[in-house]
Formats: C-alpha cells, structure tokens, sequence
C-alpha cells in the first residue's frame, strides 16, 4: 500500500481553522437571511394625492390622532405619512413655513439651479397653497388607520 495514496481522518491544522473560520460566517449568514436585512422600509404608511380644482397642492399632510401628530410633505401633489397614529385620525393640509419665499442669489455667486436640491426633490415642486382653513381640525373628514399600506386622496375645496 503507497503510504501517499492514504487519506487520514485526523484533521490538519489548515482544516480546523478553515472550520474555525466557515462557522461564523455560515451563522452571520443564517442570521441575515432569518431577519429580512434589517429593512428600514415602514410597516404603516398612508399616502394618496393632494388636489385642488383638479390642480397638485404643495405643503405637508398631517395625521393627528391619540396625542400624535406625524407630517408627511407632499410632493408634486403626493403625501406619503409613514408610521401614522392607528384609529380615527383628524387629516390636516397645510403650507410650510417659507414655501412660497422666493430666494434670490447675492451678486457673484452664481445660479441657484446649481446649487443643492432638497432631497425627495425634482427641481421646483408644482402644485397650489392649501387655504389655511385646511391647517384646523374639522374642515377634512375623519379618516380611519387600520396599519398596513393604505392610500387616502385629499380633494380641498377653495
């Protein structure tokens, strides 16, 4: 018997530190998979569009119910509220402070277009001021959050 050709079953120092080194790896990975990566995306989210005489309104959507307030911006006439209070929520529509300022660049410094966009932003957002009566509770029908994903279109009247 060729002494070469034998296969020994005690391990080398090479495979039980490739062992050492696969069994976390391996268990990391199970633990990922188990957990989904940890998404960030929101289990609760009410959105929809936000309109005025058929136009997009621009300002924020604000769900208010059990003590919470929580704003989601609209943009291009769409609201996303994300993590809303659960039950029968008062909806509010309002302007955000400033929206409506026009800024312009002091001398020698350049065009705004190249500056920085707001995040979520294409360029200027399109859309109508919400009158401010829609800024108080009680001028929106209530609205009920059952969780999950649902979607809730806001028509405001002048």
């Amino acid at each position: 018997m060729n002494p070469r050709a034998t296969i020994s079953a005690v391990p080398t120092q090479s495979s039980r530190l490739f062992r050492r080194l696969l069994s976390p790896v391996l268990l990391a990975a199970a633990i990922v998979t188990m957990t989904g990566c940890n998404s960030k995306e929101a289990q609760n989210v009410v959105s929809g569009k936000v309109t005025m005489n058929g136009q997009p309104v621009k300002g924020e959507v604000v769900l208010v119910g059990g003590g919470k307030e929580v704003p989601g911006p609209i943009l291009n006439g769409e609201y996303r509220v994300e993590n809303p209070p659960k039950g029968e929520v008062d909806v509010l529509v309002r302007a955000q402070p400033g929206m409506d300022v026009k800024i312009q660049a002091p001398p020698n410094v350049g065009s705004i277009k190249d500056g920085p966009a707001l995040p979520g932003a294409d360029g200027p957002q399109a859309g109508v001021a919400p009158p401010a009566k829609y800024a108080q509770p009680g001028n929106l029908d209530k609205f009920t959050v059952k969780g999950g994903k649902q979607k809730h279109d806001i028509d405001l009247k002048p």
